[in-house]
Order: structure tokens, then sequence, then C-alpha cells
């Protein structure tokens, strides 16, 4: 049987030291960029969050940043870290920062690791100290026990735990990277800027009044009716998500068998009809399910509904409405002070510019297959996080053991 991980302290195994204090009045000498709070995220820095501060020379031999180096949120967060790689060739951090800084070559990594891990099930509540914000006072951190594989086995646990994160970030990069490129086939192919193989015709001004109606959301209803009865509702928030409704977080509410209320079909487009700025009222989404009979709309939101398909394709119409130049169209019929409204008829006299409704489903068809693959992605970097939480949980609880060379240290 392997023997369990002796015990140590954060300061046993580190110098723990808090950064220098930020005062517009006292603080003198020579301006350097320095790392707060905000620039500390988990497993990374941010440096478009560096800012700079006075420093003597005092300070400098004090503050300044060595590659290796464990900063660690005193405040807020508390415990989000992220390890100094010389990002910068000279930087400073605050005083709302924990320096850590390995005494006897205690791995960074299974460091940063063990905190990751603390914050995610609760064990920095037992050592912070809190008032309107908690704070990690540092007579606490040092004496927060640590265990002490060999270096030999730290190593393995760090290795490994960077493997799964650097294939997380690789992940996380992936899904930036097709998102913006979604985003810019949307910026092309809705204005015609780009134009897909085989289409060359012009593109018209339509007017929605003509192509459609519109129809409001619940009326009458009061708290008690919601999250009971038998009908159902597509919320404001799924509106909001995305363009294209899947109906996979609708609600309930009761709705009585002489009400009158519009129901919710398939191939409507549906638009919030309030935000706190102009430029997200209108946001729409198609309704690409087959709702029941007895599926309404919440009273935040309306919808447009068709009467024939032959010049509007619904998909295409909410891609357009969330484009620059359908945000554009919309921005400018927005009314309000702290929130914004727009009227459904205000919306029927928009006529956007649109091409023949063959390209506008071809290029609902690009945009659909361009989100597919970021679908995928993103059920990877799902699986991958999982995998990451199950290792965690089992490496560093030395549960299971990673195998080192006998006589490794």
């Amino acid at each position: 049987m392997t023997a369990p991980w002796p015990m140590s302290t954060i300061g046993d195994q580190f110098e723990v030291q808090l950064g220098k204090m930020l005062d517009t009045v006292k603080n003198i000498g020579i301006p350097k960029p320095y790392i707060g709070n905000r620039a500390v995220q988990w497993g990374r820095i941010d440096l478009s969050a560096v800012g700079t501060v006075p420093l003597t020379r005092s300070d400098m031999r004090r503050f300044r940043l060595r590659k290796g180096d464990l900063l660690v949120c005193e405040g807020g967060e508390v415990g989000r870290g992220a390890i100094w790689r010389d990002q910068l060739l000279e930087c400073y951090y605050q005083k709302a920062l924990h320096r850590l800084r390995s005494k006897g070559g205690y791995d960074v990594r299974l460091m940063l690791a063990l905190l990751e891990y603390w914050a995610s099930v609760g064990v920095f509540s037992n050592y912070v100290t809190q008032t309107s914000i908690a704070h990690l006072p540092r007579d606490k951190f040092i004496r927060m026990p640590l265990p002490l594989p060999s270096v030999a086995e730290q190593g393995r646990i760090s290795d490994a735990i960077q493997d799964v994160n650097d294939l997380i970030f690789a992940l996380e990069q992936m899904i930036a990277k097709k998102q913006a490129i979604k985003q810019g086939m949307m910026q092309q192919l809705l204005t015609g800027r780009t134009r897909l193989p085989g289409f060359n015709d012009l593109w018209r001004e339509v007017c929605l009044r003509e192509e459609g109606a519109t129809y409001g959301g619940l009326t009458g209803k009061a708290k008690k009716d919601f999250d009971a009865g038998s009908a159902q509702f597509v919320t404001f928030m799924e509106v909001m998500a995305g363009p294209r409704l899947l109906g996979h977080g609708l609600g309930r509410v009761t709705v009585g068998p002489n009400e009158r209320q519009n129901a919710v079909q398939r191939g409507d487009v549906l638009f919030n009809g309030s935000s706190e700025t102009p430029e997200e009222v209108a946001l729409a989404a198609v309704v690409d399910f087959s709702p029941s009979p007895t599926t309404f709309l919440n009273s935040f939101c309306f919808g447009y509904r068709l009467k024939r398909h032959s010049r509007i394709d619904p998909a295409y119409l909410a891609y357009f409405f969330r484009s620059d130049g359908g945000r554009a169209l919309v921005a400018v019929l927005a009314q309000g002070a702290t929130r914004y409204n727009i009227a459904k008829t205000k919306l029927l006299d928009v006529s956007p510019i649109l091409p023949p409704v063959d390209e506008q489903r071809a290029i609902v068809a690009t945009l659909r297959d361009a989100e597919n693959a970021i679908a995928v992605a993103k059920r990877r970097l799902v699986k991958a996080r999982a995998m990451k939480t199950g290792m965690v949980q089992e490496l560093l609880t030395g549960r299971t053991r990673l195998p080192v060379k006998e006589g490794a240290a």
C-alpha cells in the first residue's frame, strides 16, 4: 500500500508576501507596470489590465516579480491565481495579491492546481475574513495545510494537469476562432459584400408590414400563474440567447381554456421588446421546433409571423436582425431613457434590403454549418472540463497516485 503524503503548510513551502499599497498621494518614484487583482484570472494574466504606479528603488527590489512567482487574489474571488511567466520584461504587483515564491522547489503548477481545487470545494471559507468583501489574510493563508508529495510526484501530477489544461485552452481558442469566423461570415453574407457561388440576382427592399404581422406575448398573468399549469411559454432569456430557438428552456404557465392568448408557431420570428441599451432591443430568434398548441410567448417579447415564405425566409430574418445592418435599423427606433423599448408597429415599418429567398436559405445553411462546428467543439470542451474535474479530485487528494521512477526524490 502506498504511504499517504506527509503534510506541510503554505508558509513552510513558500515565501508569502503582499504587494505594494496603491496611494496616489503617497506613491512616489519612477512609473512602473504593476499587476492588480483584476489582471489575475485562473491560470492566466490579463495584460490588458496592467496599470502603472510610481515606485522607489526600495519598492522595486521588494515587489519585482520573478518568473515562476505565483500570484494569488487576497480579496474578491479569494484564491484565484496565476503563474508569472515573464510576460513583461519588468513588472510589479499590488497589495490585493499574495505573491508565493517557492522556498525549496515546491512545484508552483501543483500549488495553482490545489488553489483551484480548494476554491471549487469551498476550503477557503474556513480561512477568509468576511466583511463586505471576502479577504484571505496572510497570517491565515500561510497556516493552510499543504500536502507534500515527493518532487518527482509533484512533477508527474503537474504535468498531467497541465496536459488537460492545454487541451482546454486549445479548445477555447478554437471555439473563439470559429465564433469570430462565423461573425465575419454574417457581416459579409448578410450585407451582400460577399456572395455565395451561383447567386447574382439583385437584392431588393422588402417591407415587413407587407409580408407578415406581429403579435404580443402573454397578458393578464400574475406571479402565481408561472411555474405551474400544463401550458408552456418561450422565456425572455431563450429569445436573447441566439438566432435559433429550439425550445430546450421553455417555462410553465397556467392558461385557462377560455383565455385568448397568442400561441407560438414554428417559423415565427420572436423579438425582445425592451432592453437596457438600444443596441440590444429587438434581437431576433426563429422558432425552429414544433411547439404544442399551448406554447405561448413571454410578455416582454413579441412575435412576427409571415403570411408567405416567397420573399423572406424566417431563419434568415433572425440572423439579419443580429447583424450590424439589422442592429442599425432597429437601434434608431428604440425609445426610452433608463430602459429602451420598441413598438411592434415600428418594426413593421422596417424595410430591409434582402436577397432572393433561395439565396437567403443558402446563407442560413452556411451559417448553420458554422454553428454546428462550434457546437461540436463546445461538446468536446465540456468533456475536457469534466475529465479535468475527475482527474483533479483523484490526483490532488492522493486517491490515485501516479508512478514515479524508483529512487526519484
